[in-house]
């Protein structure tokens, strides 16, 4: 059972997000994501609905990864700038209570985040398909809010660790073409080419595949099992699991 002060600490976070202006900045990027979907349906020649439903789930999610990113680095990072993380810890609060109390928080966000873009999605696609990928959705997000956590306390300063957010997440969700690419080159095989392609199956090992996670397929084409969604639940467990130690590692040995 998590300690009394990390849930007081993960309140303060679900607090601290619906007390700015994220829900509003949330709104605004879903309505102008449902409105792009809806103007390239109208440019459509045909599979209109189809072109809406992956305009839409493509912009959200990028929106919202955007979004929850940048409040998890702003929030801690104005903490640091702040001096309130000093008087947290002078409490005689175990700084492990405060990487578990802040992440729990940052995910409960994502996972907020998560429920208006799948109420959309099941306005306009099958049920099971919809749930589906706001669930998967919010998986994604999970990741995405430890990893930022983990940058900002790593970098403690925003733009390098922004930069390292949005370069890990492009670098997750094109692993997989950089494979296929890799195994049917258009050039040479020689030996550059094997070590690129080995280094990149070696990436592929240690970096979550991103763009299993809310596919738009399963909402344009057929809905994915869900096994195939419980196997993507214990990859985000394990990667939360992995960013959060080294998070608290990192924590652990820097002075304040």
């Amino acid at each position: 059972m998590p300690p009394a002060a990390a849930l007081a600490i993960a309140r303060f976070g679900i607090l601290e997000a619906a007390r700015t202006r994220l829900p509003w900045l949330v709104a605004a990027a879903l309505a102008l994501a449902l409105a792009a979907g809806m103007f390239l349906e109208q440019l459509a020649l045909a599979e209109a609905a189809r072109i809406r439903v992956a305009a839409f789930a493509a912009g959200a999610r990028l929106a919202l990864v955007v979004i929850l990113a940048l409040h998890v680095l702003g929030s801690v990072a104005r903490e640091f700038n702040d001096k309130g993380l000093e008087l947290v810890l002078a409490a005689d609060l175990p700084r492990w209570h405060y990487i578990l109390g802040r992440l729990a928080g940052f995910i409960a966000v994502a996972w907020l985040l998560a429920i208006p873009a799948t109420l959309v999605q099941l306005a306009q696609c099958p049920p099971a398909a919809a749930l589906q990928w706001g669930l998967s959705l919010a998986l994604e997000l999970s990741i995405v809010a430890a990893l930022a956590l983990f940058c900002i306390v790593t970098f403690t300063q925003l733009v390098p660790a922004a930069g390292f957010v949005l370069g890990f997440y492009v670098l997750a969700r094109s692993l997989a073409a950089m494979q296929l690419m890799g195994a049917a080159p258009i050039g040479s095989h020689g030996v550059l080419h094997r070590l690129l392609a080995g280094g990149v199956d070696a990436l592929a090992l240690v970096v979550p595949s991103l763009d299993r996670y809310a596919s738009t397929g399963w909402l344009v084409d057929h809905a994915v099992s869900w096994a195939s969604l419980a196997a993507q639940a214990g990859e985000t467990l394990l990667y939360v699991a992995v960013l959060a130690a080294a998070a608290t590692f990192d924590f652990y040995r820097r002075e304040l």
